[in-house]
């Protein structure tokens, strides 16, 4: 089946979906949006991209699209979604869906009652490693769980294989509240959250949570810049079935670029997942292996890519997973974070 979709926003990460959207067949981007004056049509132009758009309204008012991919900045998020699901628009946006849980139970109610595909790029959920590990969850092949550990290493606020974040913008706004910025907890807070309860096949009943806003430079400031945002999370959390998690996520993770790593223990076995984004790596210490603490590596089985799962979903007109209301609920678990950090006291999960 055909299916024509919008590129609302042109800045990094929309050569990502250029690249997955072109590799799945009957899937068109047909037109680019970006506010900046000239840069959709640039994008347009460098991709092969028949229309280009500066105002959503604009594109909203030309119609010939049947989805959207909204790649726009988190904090506009809410207000270009909405947009587009009163005109009956499929959306798949990035993360996180919404600043708060507020606007992102909005989204996903408004979303239902359209009745209209809706999901959330959640990048990790790319790898097979997660997928076999909720699998053996599943299937008790760990037994009961017991302890969970998560963690989202970055370190480019020592390293500069990424760029050097003192003179540019693109990583000077992510450590400032004033400019939009939640920290680490807001950007990837969302990621380990779900990688972890997606991994364990369970919700996060409790947590407790402190987050660390480390100094940086003299006065806290760069030019516009207050660094006011959180640079580390930790957090102690207990999953419905008692089990107990620890779950960490830090831009000082010196030696480490962008790194997810999981591990899972029962009564029965355990299995260690890692991943940056683009490799994955699976093991597991299971049976006659318990009693020598002896792992081995296992080789999942390849899985559905989002963006596949997004072409299957407007096939099918089932949504997909993660749907807006799973981003609303790991939205929910970061709102209490920000709380228990807050109050220095545990949260629990409505």
């Amino acid at each position: 089946m055909a299916h024509r979709l919008l590129l609302l926003g042109t800045g990094g990460i929309a050569g990502h979906h250029v690249e997955e959207f072109a590799k799945i067949p009957g899937c068109t981007i047909v037109a680019c949006v970006d506010q900046v004056p000239g840069r959709a049509a640039t994008f347009a132009a460098a991709n092969q991209i028949s229309h280009s758009f500066e105002s959503l309204e604009a594109a909203i008012g030309w119609g010939a699209f049947d989805a959207a991919i909204n790649a726009t900045p988190d904090g506009v998020h809410k207000a270009t979604t909405l947009a587009l699901l009163a005109r009956g628009k499929h959306v798949f946006c990035e993360k996180p869906l919404a600043p708060n849980h507020a606007d992102a139970l909005a989204m996903t109610e408004a979303a239902e009652a359209a009745g209209v595909v809706n999901m959330v790029n959640l990048t990790y959920r790319n790898s097979p490693a997660i997928h076999e590990a909720r699998r053996m969850v599943q299937a008790g092949e760990i037994g009961a769980l017991r302890h969970v550990e998560a963690s989202y290493k970055q370190s480019w606020l020592v390293s500069k294989s990424w760029g050097d974040w003192r003179v540019e913008d693109k990583w000077l706004w992510r450590l400032s509240n004033r400019h939009g910025s939640t920290g680490v907890l807001g950007d990837v807070g969302i990621h380990i959250l779900d990688f972890a309860s997606y991994g364990a096949d369970q919700d996060i009943a409790t947590l407790h949570a402190d987050l660390v806003t480390f100094p940086k430079a003299e006065g806290d400031r760069i030019g516009d810049y207050v660094l006011d945002a959180n640079d580390s999370v930790a957090m102690t959390a207990r999953f419905k079935s008692g089990a107990l998690a620890t779950i960490v996520a830090s831009r000082y993770m010196t030696g480490h670029t962008n790194d997810l790593s999981l591990a899972m223990h029962g009564t029965k076995g355990a299995i260690k997942v890692e991943t940056d984004g683009k490799v994955s790596r699976m093991s597991a210490c299971l049976g006659v292996d318990i009693d020598q603490q002896r792992w081995r590596t296992l080789a999942p089985p390849d899985v559905k890519r989002n963006a596949l799962r997004f072409a299957e979903a407007l096939d099918t007109g089932r949504n997909g997973d993660p749907s807006f209301r799973r981003a609303a609920d790991m939205q929910r678990l970061i709102d209490a974070a920000f709380e228990s950090s807050s109050a220095r006291l545990p949260v629990t999960i409505a």
